[in-house]
């Protein structure tokens, strides 16, 4: 009997072992639905892009971008713009070992053809990245980027994108590690030939002496040997070149080791910059060495169980926590290896139950099995202010205002919580609320892993459409008044997010009714208007006839590039005009004037509909005053409804003096085609474009 109890007690300790502390077993039916959080973590790509968006990009509110770079296109790394290579071709390497490894993953949730549309954009740009002796590493000053909050499509307006070459070991082997991966995905002879230089130029030189820029950012902690390992090892799977596996062989002897001790490295985790956790995972399937294989159990036990008296610290919930920087990040990629290693055959019973058992659990925790999501746009109170530029879409250079987010940054991973489960959900708390293209990689390959398990649903009607705010008005009030003259203090505003955008042909109108003009007996030549004072260059048309006794002047920026949402100063710009009658008058009455409705006094500017803003002929905010008569067409002298061959001739005779006037009241507004208020050559040339269909607006 004692020795029966003794069994059951030694079991007991054994399981008590085997299962982590802080670590509760799942069942299947406490599963989240992976298939949508697979779906919203791969669209997270497409938020990242940069340079020109390919056609299948789905994020309503980004639009193209750095189109100056040296070399277009690649991922921002996280809430910030710049282009870094080394975290980018990480990134890229795991997001094609995921799916190497569970393509059905990605088969059973639809989501294929998005996640190879995302692999291929990045791969591509790492290949136009290889300038054979050097590559280049990194575009964007990460000092300079960091200081400056706004949507990186007007960020040329703002700063220089210096690039960076060099021939670091580290970045550029991790560059031939993702290409590698590539050329098996898509069995494409481009990314291997590429992988194979860059492997090379990276094994010769042997240093990251070159690799300076992102120091401060992602400097390469690790040494590149693990890098160079990986690459090797990759490329010996793309080829089945022996000697590629030589190499990645006779790197061992430089790995690194726990301290005091010739045991290789096994308390970190796998990231962007040590990637010989993966490694060793890879050359244990590949060779079946006891070595390697020790050291992948050795890693991953202390990631669960613990080894030697030595295991990873577990929040009171449960989260395998590493660091304070990006704690959701190493436990979801951690999830992932050990999902690879637990589904090959040489990894024990016991083994594989315990690290499956930790994969589910820590990707559980993120999805929101503590009662809170920490993927943005998915779960149950998931984060709500990520700490992302773009997507927060704010003007004035601010993380402040708006003090919402006006996009929703799907599927993005957060950092998470510290030590004790605390996570603050704050624009400015980089450390809970950073999102990067390296967080979502191994979750997305963990979360392909949890599909192929229990399978999900991806959401049908995603990405959902967002309603967009108002983005270019005008704000004005009543800068001065007399018996004979309006003056109005206008600021016009550049809030635009959907995307962010410039627009070099930005105009608003004034209306105003000139009743009590002509029944004081005066006409229109009687009415001054005047510009008084404009932050940029800006004209003023003199009065135009609208209907019956409505007329307007248009505001119009040279070069409306000059107003964009980069900062207090540059997203809105002020203009002062004033409209007047005759001195000594006092006829003049602005009380029925259109756009005068709701200004007040004392400099105070409020926003008013009842000055539209225009793009080029576009009205694009704004209301116009009712009118009874046809509104006008821009081109149409003869009022046919059409422009054509006809208009344009009235129009090169009334320039040339042939005739005086147009065959309709119309005619006159009609012919000023670019709103100067002068009907010219240069209006002949616009009509002659807009007919042989080379412009299509006016």
């Amino acid at each position: 009997m004692r020795k029966v109890a003794s069994v059951f007690l030694s079991l007991a300790m054994l399981m008590v072992f085997l299962i982590p502390l802080n670590i509760s077993v799942t069942s299947a039916k406490e599963s989240f639905n992976y298939a949508e959080a697979l779906q919203k973590a791969i669209y997270f790509y497409e938020c990242q892009q940069a340079g020109p968006l390919p056609s299948w990009n789905r994020v309503q509110w980004r639009g193209d971008s750095t189109l100056n770079d040296y070399v277009t296109g690649g991922w921002y790394d996280a809430g910030d713009h710049v282009k870094f290579n080394l975290p980018m071709a990480y990134s890229a390497a795991m997001l094609g070992w995921a799916l190497y490894e569970y393509p059905e993953g990605f088969d059973k949730s639809g989501q294929r053809i998005h996640m190879e549309n995302n692999l291929r954009f990045v791969l591509d740009y790492l290949v136009n990245c290889n300038k054979g002796s050097s590559v280049v590493y990194q575009i964007g000053d990460g000092a300079a980027d960091h200081k400056w909050w706004g949507p990186v499509e007007v960020i040329e307006k703002e700063m220089e994108r210096p690039y960076f070459t060099g021939r670091g070991s580290a970045v550029t082997a991790q560059m031939a590690a993702a290409l590698a991966i590539g050329s098996i995905i898509f069995d494409d002879d481009v990314y291997l030939d590429n992988a194979k230089s860059l492997f090379k130029l990276a094994d010769t030189e042997r240093s990251d002496a070159t690799y300076t820029a992102a120091a401060g950012f992602y400097d390469s902690w690790s040494g590149f040997w693990d890098e160079l390992t990986w690459a090797a090892t990759w490329l010996y799977l793309a080829t089945d070149d022996i000697s590629y596996l030589e190499k990645a062989e006779s790197y061992t002897e430089f790995w690194n080791t726990e301290q005091q001790t010739d045991i290789w490295a096994y308390k970190w985790g796998h990231c962007w910059d040590d990637v010989l956790y993966g490694t060793q995972i890879l050359l244990a399937r590949i060779t079946n060495k006891d070595e390697y294989k020790k050291a992948c159990e050795r890693h991953l036990d202390y990631w669960t169980t613990g080894y030697d008296g030595n295991r990873i610290r577990y929040t009171p919930k449960g989260l395998a926590w590493l660091d304070q920087w990006g704690a959701l990040r190493y436990a979801t990629t951690t999830a992932f290896i050990a999902s690879v290693y637990a589904d090959w055959e040489g990894c024990s019973p016991d083994k594989k139950a315990i690290y499956e058992n930790f994969a589910k659990t820590q990707i559980d925790y993120a999805l929101g099995s503590t009662g809170r999501s920490f993927v943005v746009g998915f779960g149950e109170n998931p984060p709500q202010r990520p700490h992302h530029r773009t997507a927060h879409g704010a003007w004035a250079d601010t993380d402040k205002e708006p003090p919402y987010h006006r996009h929703i940054l799907y599927g993005a991973l957060v950092g998470g919580p510290n030590q004790n489960d605390q996570y603050t959900d704050k624009i400015d708390d980089f450390v809970c609320n950073e999102v990067a293209c390296d967080y979502n990689a191994g979750f997305v390959g963990i979360l392909a892993k949890m599909v192929s398990l229990y399978g999900g649903t991806p959401d049908e009607n995603f990405p959902p459409l967002e309603e967009p705010e108002d983005e270019f008005f005008v704000e004005a009030s009543i800068n001065s008044m007399g018996p004979n003259y309006t003056e109005i203090k206008a600021e016009l505003n550049n809030r635009s997010a959907w995307p962010a955008r410039v627009i070099k042909d930005l105009s608003f109108n004034y209306y105003v009714d000139l009743t009590e003009v002509f029944e004081a007996g005066y006409g229109v030549e009687d009415i001054k208007v005047e510009l008084r004072m404009a932050e940029i260059p800006a004209t003023i048309t003199q009065l135009q006839h609208y209907s019956e006794n409505i007329y307007y002047v248009k505001i119009s920026f040279k070069d409306g590039t000059d107003i964009f949402p980069g900062g207090q100063s540059e997203f809105r710009r002020e203009v002062q005009f004033r409209i007047s009658g005759p001195q000594g008058t006092d006829f003049w009455n602005p009380d029925n004037d259109f756009s005068y409705n709701g200004l007040v006094r004392d400099h105070v500017v409020t926003k008013t509909e009842y000055m539209p803003v225009y793009d080029g002929a576009t009205k694009i905010f704004g209301l116009e005053p009712e009118s009874s008569e046809e509104p006008l067409l821009l081109g149409d002298l003869n009022d046919d409804g059409i422009i054509n061959t006809s208009d344009y001739s009235l129009l090169t005779r009334y320039v040339l003096e042939i005739i005086s006037e147009f065959p309709t009241p119309k005619g006159t507004s009609a012919a000023d085609l670019n709103s100067d208020g002068i009907i010219d050559s240069l209006d002949c040339t616009l009509m002659q474009r807009y007919i042989l269909e080379i412009i299509d607006k006016f």
